[in-house]
């Protein structure tokens, strides 16, 4: 089940703030996460904007084969 871009955006936003707080604890619906070190956060960071990125991009339309036997 793939994420909403927007829940992914709230995510990125919620650890924006706390990444410039300095606080390594993020709250999000109830759940608790603590990064160990801001290269953590960085990487949590990064890997979030890769799907938003991915959950945003347009999907292909069709695609269309075209064979022969080469006659």
């Amino acid at each position: 089940m793939a994420i909403d871009p927007t829940e992914l955006e709230t995510l990125r936003d919620a650890l924006i703030r706390a990444r410039a707080s300095a606080t390594r604890v993020v709250m999000f619906e109830g759940k608790r996460v603590e990064y160990g070190s801001d290269a953590e956060m960085a990487n949590a960071l990064a890997d979030l904007e890769t799907r938003i990125r991915r959950a945003s991009a347009p999907r292909p339309g069709n695609i269309n084969f075209s064979t022969s036997k080469g006659m």
